[in-house]
């Protein structure tokens, strides 16, 4: 009886359910093909775009996935911890120490680079230092195998396979050797962390060897930092920002009168405020943080919130997140820079 009695209201919730099940399966993004059938469809796509028959067959020939890469792109540091954890786990007494240390050992060389592309010499070592640990960590996977990995991957996909097709330009061109191509997880190369793409437009041949060498010519990575920089904005004589303190009136105000930037491809940017000049921050109650009045000079600044911090923010603190989208990337390298001080 029981049976019975289910089995009507068992079909009914199924009929209701169908529908849904439906719209469900018609909105899902499709399936990708079978690593194989993909990999072959990228080889004749990168015959068509002119990258020779030679670096195919080398770079993408016996090409195997690599799991672990999709789970560290899951897992990134700068999305997952907050602004104060992620400062005392990359910007530990020893960095600092390494880092000042580092300025004075490297100095003749990071001079003729700041001097060429107007970039402190302490931002330089800052961005090395969080990219590589001053060389000492520049990964170990290989690079295409690493790019091809992430195409297939559904979440950024269309973004990595443009990396892809970069790396094997690089290989194409016969600056680096293919054993030689390895980086992080992510498929950024060298000591300066160069995406293939980047390395093609702002790595620079400092040394005036013939090659752009960013895993061991040390004029060649500080020159191509600065240069990724200056090409992103770098202002020479301006400063990254400040913090500073905003009161619950203060925040009303600044929330009613300027608004959220809201456009542009890094997240961290569409976080940031609309630019004003310190003047009208200074109107709207916005102070230094130990309380003084801003400054009266004439820049145009921008509000950053991140976790309890506030800060204001000028076009060289852009140019930092050109390097890395996240705030907690450009927070660090600002205040590693600071830390340096001019040695």
């Amino acid at each position: 009886m029981r049976t019975q009695f289910w089995l009507p209201i068992l079909l009914a919730l199924t009929l209701a359910s169908a529908p849904v099940a439906q719209a469900a399966a018609q909105n899902a993004p499709p399936l990708p093909p079978p690593f194989e059938e993909w990999l072959a469809a990228l080889r004749a796509e990168a015959l068509a775009k002119g990258i020779s028959q030679r670096t195919v067959d080398t770079a993408l020939g016996s090409l195997e996935r690599l799991p672990v890469v999709v789970e560290r792109d899951r897992t990134q540091a700068e999305l997952t911890l907050t602004l104060d954890q992620y400062l005392k786990r990359r910007l530990p007494a020893r960095i600092v120490r390494s880092a000042r240390e580092m300025a004075t050992t490297h100095r003749a060389e990071l001079q003729r680079a700041s001097v060429r592309y107007g970039v402190p010499r302490p931002f330089i070592v800052a961005v090395w230092g969080l990219e590589s640990n001053f060389g000492r960590f520049q990964g170990v996977r290989p690079t295409v195998a690493t790019l091809a990995t992430l195409a297939y991957d559904a979440r950024r996909g269309t973004l990595f396979r443009e990396e892809l097709f970069a790396a094997l330009r690089i290989l194409d061109s016969g600056e680096v050797e293919p054993e030689a191509l390895k980086g992080s997880w992510a498929g950024a190369m060298g000591q300066a962390q160069f995406m293939p793409s980047s390395y093609l437009k702002w790595a620079v041949d400092a040394d005036g060897n013939g090659r752009r060498d960013i895993w061991a010519s040390r004029p060649d990575i500080f020159g191509s930092i600065a240069n990724y920089l200056k090409e992103h904005g770098w202002t020479t004589g301006e400063r990254w920002g400040r913090e500073v303190r905003l009161g619950d009136e203060p925040a009303s105000r600044v929330a009613a009168a300027v608004p959220m930037r809201l456009t542009g491809a890094c997240q961290a940017v569409r976080d940031m405020t609309e630019a004003r000049p310190l003047s009208a921050w200074r109107e709207l109650g916005v102070t230094q943080k130990n309380g003084a009045a801003l400054p009266r000079a004439d820049i145009a600044a921008s509000l950053v919130r991140v976790d309890t911090h506030r800060f204001l923010v000028y076009r060289n603190y852009e140019a930092l997140l050109a390097y890395n989208c996240a705030h907690s990337y450009a927070l660090s390298v600002a205040f590693l820079a600071e830390r340096i001080g001019s040695r």
